[in-house]
């Protein structure tokens, strides 16, 4: 698990939000965390995305980039991975305080016994696209052609491996006759994707362009709007997120009242701006793949999955059921509490 530092370099995805945090290893069991604060009493988070740079995460960095953890009195370290289960495990382990991620996780932990929560939501749809690669366009039409496939996600028991299993279900496709293969995002999946390692797979911008400039593989599923999610999963699927444990949340609520504001007044500047002025926020090495403009351009397309406000749809966390237990046996024919799984009433106090 890496802190992240000042520079991109390919899928490192490294950015500095804090000057002076406790170490991110060890941790103790996080639902008793109380969060931890440095000499001037400046209150010290430690936060996990599973790929920073990802568009679907945008919302972290630019609250950064327009000041906003700072003026909330926030002194707040970022950390990496490629994908969101390892946040899920660094969270339930103490190793982080929060992640920013997929709530289907925090569904999915809660039919496993541990108890996580959303506090805010930032994505009301996906963000996600099932690519195919170009040569195999003529065998893979729709997901009932996944049979005998390898199809990219970025990790084992992440998001992307929830959804593409959905699709595989819903589609006829056995699980055991489709292959998942964890790759990643940005560099490693267009390796993947270029070496013929994957014939189709899920990603996010600011990949799914580079992989159409690249002319290596074309859209086949579009998650990236909310129309596009309501068709595919049947309806409203709330996708990134601010969770934490359930006793951090309990021990620490003037910390997360803090943090939701920040995401609250950035859900909030988006709405006020275009895609060319956010792209204008963000750092350099986000968009150096693409070219900014070819940023700004997928940013506009999907503009709308962000959440407006903060809040948890009224119909989001019964999709986000209904889709995981078509698959998960963990979810499938038991009974979830959903409404332990968030709460609203953060978003509902941000200044």
């Amino acid at each position: 698990m890496k802190p992240v530092t000042t520079s991109l370099l390919a899928r490192a995805v490294c950015v500095t939000l804090a000057l002076a945090v406790p170490a991110c290893s060890g941790g103790g069991s996080s639902s008793a965390a109380v969060a931890s604060g440095n000499a001037d009493g400046t209150p010290a988070v430690r936060i996990m995305t599973g790929g920073l740079d990802k568009q679907i995460y945008l919302p972290v960095m630019l609250a950064r980039e327009l000041g906003y953890y700072k003026a909330q009195g926030l002194d707040v370290r970022f950390y990496d991975e490629p994908d969101g289960v390892e946040a899920e495990t660094a969270v339930i382990s103490g190793q982080v305080d929060a992640v920013v991620g997929f709530y289907d996780h925090t569904v999915d932990l809660r039919s496993k016994g541990k108890s996580t929560e959303s506090v805010v939501q930032l994505l009301r749809a996906p963000g996600e696209v099932e690519m195919v690669r170009t040569d195999e366009t003529g065998s893979v039409k729709s997901p009932a052609d996944f049979g005998g496939k390898h199809l990219g996600v970025t990790g084992l028991g992440s998001s992307t491996n929830f959804l593409t299993q959905y699709l595989e279900e819903k589609n006829g496709v056995k699980a055991s006759s489709a292959t998942s293969v964890a790759v990643g995002a940005g560099s490693t999946f267009v390796a993947a994707m270029q070496n013929k390692q994957i014939d189709a797979g899920m990603t996010t911008e600011p990949t799914v362009s580079l992989l159409e400039r690249k002319k290596l593989a074309e859209p086949l599923i579009d998650l990236r709007t909310a129309a596009g999610a309501k068709a595919t999963l049947g309806g409203t699927y709330p996708a990134s997120c601010l969770y934490l444990t359930t006793g951090y949340v309990r021990k620490n609520p003037e910390v997360v009242q803090k943090l939701v504001n920040v995401y609250v007044e950035t859900l909030k500047w988006i709405q006020a701006h275009s895609a060319a002025e956010i792209a204008d926020r963000m750092p350099a090495d986000y968009y150096a793949g693409v070219g900014k403009a070819v940023y700004a351009k997928a940013l506009q397309n999907e503009k709308g999955m962000y959440s407006p406000d903060g809040l948890m749809p009224a119909d989001g966390p019964r999709t986000v059921y209904k889709v995981l237990a078509t698959f998960d046996p963990t979810v499938k024919g038991h009974s979830v509490d959903l409404s332990k799984t968030y709460t609203n009433d953060f978003v509902n106090k941000a200044e």
